[in-house]
């Protein structure tokens, strides 16, 4: 599906497949209510704002996509040209759907990969990741995030093991950036290995790529359970009044 095209730039595959089991809403996470509009239509705008992007896949819940492309896709990408594209049973699974959609035609080199339920990422946030991906040497892949700030115990059972260092920790975030070819190998490495992993970053650094870190902000939390809702509206309304 077209809107304004805005030219060869990188390609978002924003991940919104999940059913939301810890979330418990009628409908699933995705379509919550946030602030007027759904969940996933928050990230969606983010990167019909950004500059970089000149293509969104939305991979969605297999049996609503046409529910989720009108009321939290169409509305939102007024100036990026989009597609819907069925998830899949992992997060990997949907990711790599995601990427099998992208037409062998297309001329971008990097994939911007996003979690749905992390609708406080900005267009600013976005366009600086594409960015320093491009910039960069000798890194095949960008994550964003911020250092641990809290102190982390190791634990057993209800036993404290001892204090783990958290100098060298950072808390993986998306959007996360790859160039296009090295993630979609990665991923077709992995199927024919049986390797499931928890985000692409780790499914990079499994098949022997570097990849860089860019300071995001600690607002952009993903959506896990209903109370997250309320911390959402609540610096959503914070943002209104700063502007």
């Amino acid at each position: 599906m077209t809107s304004e095209h805005k030219g060869s730039g990188a390609v978002a595959i924003i991940v919104a497949g999940g059913v939301g089991q810890r979330f418990g809403a009628f409908g699933g996470k995705q379509l919550a209510e946030v602030a007027g509009q759904p969940l996933l239509s928050h990230a969606v705008r983010a990167f019909d704002r950004a500059s970089s992007i000149s293509l969104i896949v939305v991979v969605c819940d297999p049996d609503r996509v046409q529910e989720y492309g009108s009321r939290a896709v169409e509305p939102y990408a007024r100036s990026t040209e989009f597609e819907l594209v069925a998830g899949g049973v992992t997060r990997q699974d949907s990711v790599r759907n995601g990427l099998m959609a992208i037409a062998e035609g297309r001329t971008e080199d990097v994939v911007v990969v996003h979690d749905g339920a992390r609708p406080l990422v900005s267009p600013e946030v976005i366009d600086s990741a594409v960015a320093h991906l491009l910039a960069a040497e000798g890194i095949q892949g960008l994550v964003v995030g911020h250092p641990v700030y809290d102190t982390i115990k190791s634990v057993a059972g209800d036993k404290v093991l001892g204090t783990v260092d958290r100098g060298a920790l950072w808390v993986a975030q998306t959007p996360q950036v790859f160039f296009r070819t090295a993630l979609h190998d990665a991923h077709i490495e992995a199927l024919a290995s049986a390797r499931v992993t928890t985000d692409d970053a780790s499914l990079m650094e499994e098949a022997g790529h570097q990849l860089g870190v860019l300071l995001g902000s600690r607002e952009n939390i993903k959506v896990t359970v209903a109370e997250d809702l309320m911390i959402i509206e609540s610096i959503l309304r914070a943002r209104k009044e700063r502007e």
